[in-house]
This record gives structure tokens, sequence and C-alpha cells, in this order.
């Protein structure tokens, strides 16, 4: 795993965690001292924010967290599970290449490696997520449909609604295994529709997947409230 990929996770865990407010400045230097890291990474993972739609650049270029609601990414995610489901509809009308079948077994078999190491270390989950979006990235580039590739694009501009935004790295719980095993299995399961040609299956099943990123957005959003609940507590104890 690259120090970038680590920082980009880092980064993106603590704005949904809420341990930076909407509107604040994300200096790359302060980061990189909290992250132990140089700059270079943190300005690129910052760039990738920007394109998630989580951090915005102001008129100097320097970087402020967005504001975003809850409802935002719920309606961003259910909209990708619709384009997706369509793609998925597409391929396996079409019928599934002999090389696309292989591509995808080939990423199948790495989740499958990945997810048996339990507990899942930092690394897992990074290698896990570059998994992931291969799988769909496959899949969408494999629908020929140019104007639902660029739906998705624009889709995945906005918070958390890439594949991987929402995987469940917001801690290191054995639900989140859990949720991971689920998801993969979709994967599995959406993989054995496209070979036999079952579109409507294929579509269901996309389209069902991104019912894990809003239950990890529920799970998240708990987190945050119980840590936002706790932090006042401290400061009382503390003063």
């Amino acid at each position: 795993m690259s120090l970038q990929e680590t920082v980009l996770m880092q980064l993106r865990d603590w704005i949904l965690s809420g341990q930076f407010e909407p509107g604040q400045r994300l200096a790359e230097q302060q980061l990189a001292e909290r992250l132990g890291a140089s700059r270079t990474p943190v300005r690129a993972a910052l760039v990738t924010l920007e394109q998630e739609g989580l951090v915005e650049a102001n008129e100097t270029g320097k970087y402020l967290v967005r504001q975003f609601t809850a409802q935002e990414v719920v309606v961003a995610i259910a909209v990708r599970g619709h384009l997706e489901g369509m793609a998925a509809r597409l391929v396996a009308e079409h019928g599934i290449p002999r090389a696309l079948q292989n591509d995808l077994q080939a990423v199948l078999d790495e989740g499958d490696r990945l997810l048996a190491d339990d507990p899942l270390t930092l690394e897992s989950y990074a290698a896990y997520a570059r998994m992931n979006d291969r799988f769909h990235e496959l899949i969408l580039q494999a629908c020929g449909n140019r104007a639902l590739q660029r739906a998705v694009a624009v889709n995945d501009k906005l918070p958390f609604a890439p594949a991987s935004a929402m995987l469940p790295m917001q801690g290191t719980v054995a639900m989140d295994r859990d949720w991971m095993l689920y998801a993969h299995r979709q994967h599995h399961m959406l993989f054995d529709a496209l070979k036999r040609g079952e579109g409507a299956r294929a579509q269901s099943l996309a389209t069902e997947h991104t019912q894990v990123a809003q239950m990890n957005m529920r799970l998240a959003l708990e987190r945050r409230s119980e840590s936002e609940q706790v932090m006042p507590l401290m400061r009382l104890v503390v003063g």
C-alpha cells in the first residue's frame, strides 16, 4: 500500500467522523505533521478528495472541508446503484467475453485472499478498496454505454458516492469485516448472474449492492454521534 493511499484513507475517515468542521481549512503542512508524512502525498490526497466532493478549493487555492448532509450522501449512493445496475444488465444481456470473465475472476480471487485476513489491517483495507474499484470499473467499462459512463463519473464527484468511498474504514471492529464479507459475496453473485446472461438479476444485485454503503453510512454517523456526545463530557471532566 502506498503512503498516498494511507493518507487518503485517513483523511477521508477524519472528514466522515467529524474531526474537521465544514469550512475548515486543511493545511498541507499541519496535516503532513499529524500524519507523519511529507506534503507530497497529502497534496495528492487532497486533490482526490476534491474530485470526490469532500473538499473544495477557495479562490487562493487552499482546500476547505465541504459541507454535506447525510441525505446528500444517501441520494448519491442510490443514484450510483441504479446506474451500475443498468451497466450490469447491459453486460449480462450482451454476453460477457472470456477476457472479461478472466479479469473479474482474478479480482474476486484477490478479494477472497484479502478477506481471509482476520483482523483486517490498514493494508488490507487499502488493497480491498483497489480490488473493489477494479471490479466496478470492469463492469462499467464493458457496458458500452458512454452516456451511462459519463453519468457515473459525474455522480462520483458527490460526497462518498464512489464505489470504495464508503468502505467501513471508520474502525476495526469485527462488524466492519462482516460487512465487507457480505459485500464480496454480492460480488460473486453478480459475477454469476453476468456469466449466465441474467440481465434482470444482475441489475437487481448491482442495485442492491449499494445498500451496504448505505448501512456503512448509517454506522459511521452513529459512531460520529456517539463521539460528539462523549467529547463534551470529556471537556467537563478535564475542566
